[in-house]
């Protein structure tokens, strides 16, 4: 086991956020510990208000009446449409004979939306995506509202479901939460092969039902989709932020030892309640050094530029106070250890069998790269939660990373990074503010200087392409800087403009040089075009990209972390914004009734958050 001292860069910048949180992080603990109570939760209730709570309950009722032991809420996220969350079905029955062994009780506090951004890419629901999130947080909430609980499991896989259910579930911060994911699915076509598909398609080249033939083969069973998004970079943060039982994320659906592990977090969160000698609330678990560990993380593997605005968003509502700045110093700090589908050719079953979390953990946490010491979930530090499970005939095991990688061209050692920098990286420049995904780009793709072409749609841009407007022809060599404004979280919910990938990446391997500019998102998916994206201010507000002209110098450097309009600086500043109007996007399909969430968001470096704004 290595001593190593913390990495200089991670105590400078934990003690900076715990530094600038120390009033808003102080009142957080303040209400977690006045919410605190002695003895069961539920006989804090009326007689009448019990009854209502256990009048369903069948052979739990007489411990929901009269037992001591601590009753677990479920909040989960199925749906049998969604692959990832389709698995979680026979949860609640399995937690509710572990808890009843345990001595204690488990009820299904209540269901939170589980939307697929893999479904809704390119249509008008991807405008209600990014809110999901903040309405998981506050379905999250009003489940565990009814005050029964003394500890809680939270169900939920994908892009918005964990940062919502952890958002909500802060709320509750004097209750244990666990988190309990369903795994991934089994590996289907290679990640690149099908993305050559689509490209081939884009130009005309691949037929509708051969695309088909290649989406089908990809997604094509329960569990997970396999590649390194932020459903995937989802179960990754909750490993080392310390709240999955060690080494949960990765195991396949319906297996033996998935099983086990969901009985595991029933049997441990009954031990983590207030009725027992080792209380651990979330509240304690999640604090300045694991949000620390998940931006270290993050940078690590390469993982999604959602989480750029989630851990924001979960930080504050922890009462943390975090920036873009933070994650841009730490991912500087930090080697790539990984290399996994957008950021390379494996998924994450391959991850997994390569070493898998246990192992990058291990690495991290020997490079003083990570806080050791988190209030993991399971009762010991991070160092237990890089352990990985085994079942050892009906016994479930854990068993500690294997000591060198298993395939080094998946994940690597510290001391032999793919990079010796993280993934992600900030920009700044008379533009504003953007987040970069470099760790997918080629080195010789991380610079642009190019003329803007600017639409005011994804589908623009793609209308475009279809008749050779973005062809090389006389006066123009075919080099730009795709704008696409107007996508942001006040204009209309920020969507995910995943729809552009194949068109850049085409372009791009046609010998021109592109990259996008927007203050919309491009998802864990991020792909080998550069894409400066969560621009901020959003063009509604009337600054940098609204300011762009047809034409304009762009200069996106994602080494340097510069984002500059090459324009006299004196006309820049005295340029009228573009008015831009998204009313059209504003009903159908729902939209309308996401009116006060549009008006009230916060900006993307604050999380685009309408649960907190810019406060």
């Amino acid at each position: 086991m290595s001593t190593s001292s913390l990495h200089p860069v991670v105590e400078r910048v934990t003690a900076r956020i715990a530094e600038r949180s120390q009033k808003t992080r102080a009142d957080y603990l303040a209400r977690m510990d006045a919410a605190h109570q002695a003895g069961p939760y539920r006989y804090k209730l009326s007689c009448g208000n019990q009854a209502h709570g256990f009048a369903a309950s069948g052979e739990d009722k007489p411990a929901l009446r009269w037992g001591k032991g601590g009753n677990i809420g479920i909040v989960t996220a199925y749906n049998d449409m969604l692959s990832a969350h389709q698995p979680f079905e026979p949860y609640p029955a399995l937690i509710r004979m572990a808890a009843r062994n345990a001595g204690g009780s488990a009820q299904v506090a209540g269901g939170v939306p589980a939307m697929c951004d893999g479904i809704t890419q390119g249509r008008a629901g991807m405008e209600l995506s990014l809110f999901s999130r903040d309405v998981i947080a506050m379905a999250t909430a009003v489940s565990l509202s009814h005050d029964c609980y003394d500890a809680a499991l939270m169900l939920g896989v994908c892009d918005k479901i964990v940062p919502g259910l952890l958002i909500g579930a802060l709320s509750f911060g004097h209750l244990p939460v666990i988190f309990v994911p369903a795994g991934p699915m089994p590996s289907g076509i290679p990640n690149p092969e099908k993305a050559k598909v689509r490209q081939r398609f884009a130009l005309g080249q691949a037929s509708q039902d051969e695309l088909m033939d290649a989406e089908a083969a990809s997604y094509h069973a329960p569990g997970t989709c396999t590649f390194y998004g932020t459903a995937n970079s989802n179960q990754m943060l909750m490993e080392v932020m310390g709240l999955h039982m060690p080494g949960t994320a990765f195991v396949p659906p319906n297996t033996p030892l998935r099983s086990a592990l969901t009985v595991a977090a029933a049997e441990q969160v009954l031990q983590n309640t207030a009725l027992g000698e080792h209380y651990r609330p979330l509240a304690h678990t999640v604090d300045e050094k694991a949000i620390v560990n998940a931006m270290v993380g993050l940078a690590a593997t390469g993982g999604s530029t959602n989480h750029s605005m989630h851990l924001v968003a979960i930080a504050r509502a922890a009462g943390v106070q975090i920036n873009w700045d933070d994650l841009d110093e730490l991912s500087k700090a930090t080697p790539l250890l990984a290399r996994v589908y957008p950021n390379g050719a494996a998924d994450v079953n391959h991850f997994e069998a390569a070493g898998g979390i246990g192992f990058v953990i291990r690495e991290l946490l020997d490079g003083g790269l990570l806080h050791d010491d988190v209030k993991c979930v399971h009762g010991g530090g991070l160092r237990q939660q890089a352990q990985q499970p085994y079942m050892d005939d009906l016994t479930l095991r854990w068993q500690e990373p294997p000591a060198a990688s298993l395939n080094t061209n998946i994940v690597r050692p510290a001391s032999n990074p793919f990079d010796h920098e993280g993934g992600l990286r900030c920009l700044s420049g008379n533009i504003g503010r953007a987040v970069v995904k470099i760790s997918a780009v080629a080195p010789e793709f991380r610079q642009i200087e190019a003329p803007a072409i600017i639409f005011e749609s994804q589908d623009a841009l793609i209308d475009a392409f279809k008749v050779g407007k973005l062809d090389k022809h006389d006066g123009f060599d075919g080099n730009f800087v795709a704008v696409v404004r107007g996508q942001g979280p006040r204009a209309i919910g920020m969507p995910e403009l995943h729809k552009l990938t194949p068109t850049l990446a085409a372009l791009q391997d046609r010998g021109q040089r592109v990259a996008l500019l927007t203050d919309g998102r491009m998802s864990g998916a991020s792909g080998k075009v550069l894409a400066a994206i969560h621009v901020t201010p959003e063009a509604l507000d009337g600054e940098g990209l609204a300011k762009l002209r047809e034409g304009d110098v762009v200069r996106i450097d994602g080494e340097a972390g510069t984002m500059n309009a090459m324009v006299d600086a004196a006309e820049w500043a005295a340029r009228a914004p573009a008015q831009l109007d998204r009313s059209s996007s504003h009903h159908g399909m729902g939209r309308e009734l996401f009116g006060l969430m549009r008006h009230h968001v916060g900006s993307a470096e604050h999380g685009a958050c309408s649960l907190f704004g810019d406060a």
